[in-house]
């Protein structure tokens, strides 16, 4: 789950971290009237899940409360990455000195957290790491005892040659790994954390990304949710206890295990197709599940077939024929479906896709290798 860039900076305050106050508008008015309790020089800034705000339009520096009021009637509605700007976050602009990158994440390889800081701060990690991967610090973290002080200086000596700013830097270190850890997060980043000419550290941006496993154990912090800057299709999904995520091709995949899941959609790619999403329907699926799925394909005008792929170990393949047949009698698919079951109550499942009319595949190439022909076959010339 992401938060919103105002949602992240409160997670970064409870943890100390030296944030600009700041309070968000839905309207024009509401960023007029922030702009003049805070005086002076603000910034308005859209609040969508994604990058590349400043280059779309969406962060503006306003001198006077007019100002900022025209901004935002201008970034409200606003369009950045398919996402519709809802609210803006108005807050005090800085005097900026210098800019640098901090952030904590997953590391997926050793399974434990690891700092990323940079001194080229303010632009994309990705570019830096492109065009200047020495620039980069990377540490891990052992989970059993945290970001130890003398990492956490050593943080900041990677980022400043100043020994006062370097103590700041560290102590924020320290309070950006406790917030990360206490929100349950699998990303949290600042970009930029500025110096000031006075000669003060703080985080004037803030991500976080929470890990959904985590959201049980901090109803708090699953309140933030703000479904309306996600996509219907993932709304939907999670509401029906289904793992979705929208891609951009025109194979509408069904498959149950993350694993066979991707190993499914790099079959698609291999065979020279486009998979249109990742959608799991998990080890215990039940007719009711697969229904739900494909009214989510279906709802995807880009997708020209839908390709079942499911091993029943857990999950019972039967139940999946069945939920097919029940979404065929619920809703109206016009697209061909093309099925692999194999595994838990098999030959069931077979003979209640045979009585429906549905040849059902034997291996995974084969059926691959069908839905793409069909993808391709349906899909209009040149595209």
């Amino acid at each position: 789950m992401d938060l919103h860039e105002y949602q992240a900076k409160e997670i970064f305050r409870g943890a100390g971290i030296p944030v600009p106050p700041g309070k968000v508008a839905t309207t024009p008015e509401q960023a007029e009237e922030i702009a003049r309790e805070i005086g002076g020089l603000v910034v308005v800034k859209a609040q969508v899940h994604t990058g590349g705000r400043g280059k779309a339009g969406g962060v503006k520096l306003a001198k006077t409360p007019e100002e900022a009021r025209d901004h935002a009637s201008n970034i409200l509605g606003m369009d950045i990455k398919g996402l519709t700007v809802e609210k803006v976050l108005v807050t005090p602009g800085e005097d900026i000195d210098t800019e640098a990158y901090a952030a904590v994440l997953v590391n997926r390889e050793t399974q434990a957290p690891m700092f990323m800081v940079s001194a080229e701060g303010g632009v994309d990690i990705e570019q830096v790491a492109d065009e200047n991967p020495d620039a980069i610090r990377k540490l891990d973290v052992d989970p059993r005892y945290g970001l130890l002080p003398h990492q956490a200086y050593q943080l900041g000596v990677a980022l400043y040659d100043d020994p006062k700013l370097q103590r700041q830097a560290a102590k924020i270190m320290s309070q950006l790994y406790t917030a990360f850890v206490n929100a349950g997060a699998s990303l949290a980043e600042i970009n930029p954390l500025i110096t000031t000419p006075s000669g003060e550290v703080k985080a004037i941006d803030a991500k976080v990304s929470i890990d959904d496993n985590e959201l049980f154990r901090r109803p708090e912090i699953a309140e933030y949710r703000d479904t309306s800057s996600e996509p219907e299709a993932e709304t939907a999904a999670r509401e029906a206890g289904l793992t979705f995520i929208k891609l951009d091709g025109n194979v509408g995949c069904c498959v149950n295990g993350a694993g066979l899941a991707m190993a499914t959609m790099d079959l698609v790619k291999f065979y020279g197709g486009e998979p249109a999403n990742f959608l799991d329907i998990g080890g215990s699926s039940n007719p009711e599940k697969v229904v739900n799925a494909l009214k989510i394909i279906t709802a995807d005008p880009a997708v020209k077939v839908i390709l079942f792929n499911i091993f029943g170990g857990i999950t019972r393949t039967d139940d999946v024929a069945n939920g097919i047949i029940e979404a065929l009698d619920q809703i109206e698919i016009d697209v061909p479906i093309v099925i692999r079951l194999t595994g838990t109550n098999e030959e069931i499942a077979l003979k209640i896709l045979s009585d429906a009319g549905f040849e059902a595949y034997s291996t995974m190439d084969e059926v691959v290798k069908k839905a793409v022909d069909l993808a391709t076959a349906a899909a209009p010339a040149g595209a």
